[in-house]
């Protein structure tokens, strides 16, 4: 019994250099997306793709989300997409409430 306790998976470096590779190369697109002066729809769209996508491999291979239990991923990425959801529905009641209101006071009845 010389080893009383038994140490955490270990992976390999190589596959955090690449995820490190991975990071640099979506970090080099987003600022592309300005250095390219893309407007409107697109920029914010390549923007939110390439942050998406940063964020997923943190989670997935740093903090060690891609080899947990099911149970566990669901405990932790379920709720801010419930809250993303929520924020959507209230941004739309904030428009049609705002849209009610200016109907109502420009004396249109």
């Amino acid at each position: 019994m010389a080893h009383a306790h038994t140490q955490g998976q270990q992976h390999p470096i190589g596959l955090y250099l690449k995820i490190w590779g991975l990071l640099f190369l979506l970090s080099t697109l987003s600022y592309l997306v300005d250095y390219f002066q893309f407007q409107g729809l697109m920029r914010w769209s390549l923007i939110i793709l390439f942050m998406l996508l940063k964020a997923g491999l943190i989670v997935a291979i740093f903090m060690h989300m891609a080899w947990e239990r099911l149970a566990i991923v669901y405990a932790i990425l379920l709720p801010p997409g419930c809250l993303l959801v929520l924020v959507g529905l209230m941004a739309a009641e904030a428009d049609y409430t705002l849209l009610s209101r200016l109907y109502f006071f420009s004396g249109n009845e």
